[in-house]
């Protein structure tokens, strides 16, 4: 059981990350330029989360999920 769902997770990762057989980009002959305007980028505070906390939730998830995983092998 192990096994399978071991391949059964390899063969969805490899699946997900290869494109599309039938996938073509037709790219235009004629390029277009547009202008770009320079915006700065202000992140917006999360007044219900901080990134600590949310490192903290992260990390425990990942601890839990390695558990899982150990548990299971």
């Amino acid at each position: 059981m192990r096994r399978r769902f071991l391949s059964l997770v390899i063969v969805g990762v490899a699946a997900a990350t290869t494109p599309t057989i039938g996938s073509t980009e037709s790219r235009p002959t004629e390029a277009t330029v547009t202008a770009t305007v320079a915006v700065p980028s202000v992140p917006l505070p999360s007044p219900w989360l901080r990134d600590e906390a949310a490192m903290m939730l992260v990390g425990s998830a990942l601890i839990g999920l390695a558990a899982a995983i150990r548990r299971t092998v």
